[in-house]
């Protein structure tokens, strides 16, 4: 797992991405179904490369400056130490900092029992809101716990399924909460993932307790750390809970 293959499964590139060097690129929105604008300014850092991304609409001289910087970075050691040149960002694009781990599953993955594949937008109404009948084909498999017939949590590809790696989503309904759910359907994504010939990866934020959780109880390894200068009014992406 790289830096670089992070940043392309978060972020679409665009045609001309191939003429710049691995770790620099230009990305626009997020890879998700109903993808929103990209950060201004995203850095991945691993124990030995450096990735990163910078918005298009960033004017070029401010671009040029930030890759400049970036290109600077040292590989991470402690992935929770902000960027060398973090204040230098912060001055050149301004927005709000998000930043989080980025994990990879074990290689010995068991697939959990007592799970199923959702395909309905009617059976995934009944505990969760704001589903699209057309994010279904993207974000599948998903994969649910059920109760009384319907989901109650569940585990999904929070980028397009269509790249070498996919990010996972996960979301459990609030009365279902800590019985080890979320890390079972978790599971049981990655092992389906895997069997497509895709690549399960898994992120959140460093504030997000249950989804640090549910990486802990699974025994993610992170490889990578993820820190990102956002608009104050966008969510960030980040796999993770809902």
């Amino acid at each position: 797992m790289t830096p670089d293959l992070q940043l392309r499964t978060l972020y679409p590139l665009p045609p001309s991405a191939g003429e710049l060097p691995d770790s620099r690129r230009r990305i626009a929105t997020t890879a998700e179904p109903n993808a929103r604008s990209a950060p201004f300014f995203v850095l991945i850092r691993g124990i030995s490369k450096v990735a990163w991304g910078v918005r298009t609409d960033v004017p070029a001289k401010i671009a040029d400056e930030l890759d400049r910087l970036a290109a600077a970075e040292p590989p991470v050691e402690d992935f929770q130490t902000p960027p060398l040149h973090a204040g230098s960002y912060l001055s050149l694009v301004g927005g709000q900092i998000a930043a989080g781990p980025a994990f990879r599953f074990p290689d010995t993955l068991a697939t959990p029992a007592g799970v199923t594949l959702i395909d309905r937008l009617d059976l995934l109404e009944r505990n969760f809101r704001g589903w699209l009948a057309s994010e279904l084909p993207w974000c599948s498999p998903i994969v649910a716990a059920i109760d009384a017939g319907y989901p109650v949590s569940v585990c999904f590809c929070a980028t397009r399924n269509s790249a070498l790696a996919v990010e996972a989503g996960v979301e459990t309904a609030p009365a279902f909460r800590g019985r080890g759910l979320a890390a079972r359907v978790t599971a049981a994504w990655a092992c389906a993932i895997r069997s497509s010939g895709k690549i399960p990866l898994y992120s959140t934020s460093w504030t997000n307790a249950g989804s640090l959780g549910v990486a802990r109880k699974l025994g993610l390894v992170q490889y990578a750390s993820d820190w990102s200068l956002v608009d104050s009014n966008d969510a960030i992406h980040g796999g993770g809970l809902r």
